[in-house]
């Protein structure tokens, strides 16, 4: 078995405790590589020394719209300078992007914005985060588009808002979500799509697999999300190994780690 878990927030702190006994297990069951993505100013220029760390780690620079509160306006600049100095030590862009659900559309959308340019100027993918903002990305991508793709985290969308982001080179990520069978029109996308536009994710420790609701997720669950999409694609066993290391392929060549 070989993975990557494309989505993980290992450097938060409910993994303090277990971290390097967690990173150790990961390597010992398959996952390979685990992507840590910034969401705020501090965070990102964190991970600079997390990385150091942890070599199966790579990891990301950027602004998440949860933590708008925090924001400030020098911050923009000050990750740009950040990103550009650190280039060479990062694999994407993000996580950024635009969620209905916290307020000032109009400031998300300006931050989400200088992301895609950034990461155009750096020549790196995004990662991007959506919440009923399908929309407003699309709007986005208009005005100011992205050249080197991504991955749409957490990917709930119909088959066209998929067709529309593939056209634009990017990814979608498949996590949890798929576990749930309530979750019927984002299991039957993905069950539709070939591997070469799906990367497999956890967002550890968020988004708790189907069965495991109030624990906290961890990469140790990628096998069980892939076994799941290997479900709903119906997919013999002989025909596993082959999809797996597509999938494996796909982020590797996105992501060029």
């Amino acid at each position: 078995m070989a993975f990557i878990d494309s989505h993980c927030h290992l450097d938060f702190t409910e993994f303090d405790a277990e971290r390097a006994q967690l990173i150790k297990q990961c390597q010992q069951q398959g996952i390979e590589k685990l992507i840590v993505p910034g969401v705020t100013l501090a965070q990102s220029q964190a991970l600079i020394a997390f990385a150091a760390q942890h070599t199966n780690v790579g990891i990301a620079a950027g602004l998440h719209p949860y933590f708008l509160a925090q924001y400030q306006h020098n911050h923009l600049m000050t990750l740009t300078e950040f990103a550009e100095q650190h280039r060479s030590q990062l694999i994407a862009i993000g996580e950024c992007g635009i969620d209905r659900s916290i307020d000032d559309l109009a400031l998300q959308t300006q931050i989400f914005e200088h992301h895609i340019v950034l990461a155009n100027q750096l020549e790196l993918p995004l990662i991007v985060h959506h919440r009923q903002s399908h929309d407003l990305i699309a709007q986005a991508f208009k005005r100011c588009k992205p050249k080197f793709g991504g991955v749409i985290h957490a990917f709930s969308g119909s088959m066209q808002q998929a067709q529309y982001y593939i056209k634009h080179g990017f990814k979608l990520g498949v996590g949890g979500v798929i576990t749930y069978p309530r979750a019927q029109k984002t299991r039957s996308v993905v069950a539709a799509l070939a591997a070469e536009h799906l990367v497999l994710e956890t967002d550890s420790p968020s988004m708790p697999l189907a069965g495991f609701q109030g624990q906290v997720n961890t990469p140790l669950q990628l096998p069980l999300i892939f076994a799941q999409l290997c479900e709903l694609k119906q997919l013999k066993e002989q025909e596993k190994g082959i999809f797996e290391q597509q999938l494996y392929e796909s982020c590797s060549a996105l992501f060029r780690i």
